[in-house]
This record gives structure tokens, sequence and C-alpha cells, in this order.
């Protein structure tokens, strides 16, 4: 099973990791917020993650570190 770790003080909020993650388990908190005011990114349910590491990929400001 892979891990997630986010940096959320990083984030800005952009969403590109929401969108290509092919599970569908990453959103934007709409409770929890950075430094910034951002909703930052957050996983709903780790166990489905795969670690393909698209999110990580995709994410411009390295905020998601994938570890398998």
């Amino acid at each position: 099973m892979a891990k997630l770790t986010f940096r959320t003080d990083y984030c800005k909020g952009c969403g590109l990791c929401v969108s290509v993650c092919p599970r569908k388990i990453l959103e934007l908190s709409k409770t929890t917020f950075n430094k910034k005011g951002y909703g930052a990114v957050e996983c709903i349910d780790m166990s489905k993650c795969i670690g393909c590491a698209m999110c990580a990929t995709m994410c411009p400001d390295l905020v998601i570190k994938v570890e398998k």
C-alpha cells in the first residue's frame, strides 16, 4: 500500500492533483485551511491509493510525496 504525505502549507488549492487521480481519492479541504488561506489537498481514503504518483507529478508546488 502506498503512503501519501502532504506539505499543506505550500498548497495553493489549484486542484490539479485532484483532477488527475485515477482513484478519485483526493479532494481540496472545505474545512481546514493552510497559512495562506487555501483549502489544501487531502486524501479521503489512503487504502485505495495505488501509488501511481500522478498527483505528485502534476503538482507545481511539490506538495505531495508518494512512498510505496
